[in-house]
């Protein structure tokens, strides 16, 4: 006996492949309302990876992993600088206060001198509070741009069409435009729970 296995297709590739129209007429649609440049630099073979790519939602789990860890580093950054800020403060009114004493206790033909000397502390300080917020923000670009490279690595890992590691200016813009096309592609299913 022989079996007829011709134009027999099994039903979960039917709903895998009606799954991927879906999807990609669904991000031609989004496609629309980014700008001209970058739906020039789209072409129907990419979008049509990234269809196949986002048709299990594990894509989208993994992105937003992503910008969870994206977010507490961010906010970890911010709270970091902002003690920075509020030790300089108190550093700043500290040293006034003892300025205030100093000027109060000293004999009149010494405040010429300490006037100097203050006017150097207070220089010192500045320049020293200055070169604090400096390192701090080179310190802040250093992670941003890791965790930038950390998300081109593991997108491109998990077979994410357009992602790369790569610091060219056009290519990051480039991701930064598919990513934002699939949170808007995910926020639409999780609207209309088409989500797998």
């Amino acid at each position: 006996m022989e079996v007829y296995t011709g134009a027999y297709e099994h039903p979960d590739s039917t709903k895998q492949q009606e799954r991927h129209y879906y999807l990609l007429s669904e991000l031609q649609l989004l496609v629309k309302d980014l700008p001209s440049s970058f739906q020039q630099r789209l072409s129907y073979t990419t979008l049509s990876d990234l269809a196949q790519a986002l048709i299990d939602g594990t894509v989208y789990e993994i992105v937003q992993g992503l910008l969870e860890i994206q977010h507490l580093t961010e906010r970890n950054l911010y709270n970091q600088r902002q003690k920075l800020h509020s030790e300089h403060r108190a550093l700043k009114q500290e040293l006034v206060r003892r300025h205030k004493e100093a000027l109060q206790a000293c004999k009149s033909h010494n405040l010429a001198v300490l006037r100097t000397n203050q006017q150097a502390e207070i220089e010192a300080l500045d320049h020293r509070i200055k070169e604090e917020q400096r390192m701090m923000d080179e310190k802040i670009v250093v992670e941003m741009d890791q965790k930038v490279v950390d998300q081109q690595n593991t997108l491109e890992k998990a077979g994410v069409p357009g992602f790369y590691r790569t610091t060219n200016p056009q290519e990051l813009n480039m991701q930064m435009n598919l990513l934002e096309l699939i949170l808007k592609l995910q926020q639409k299913e999780a609207q209309t729970g088409n989500l797998p």
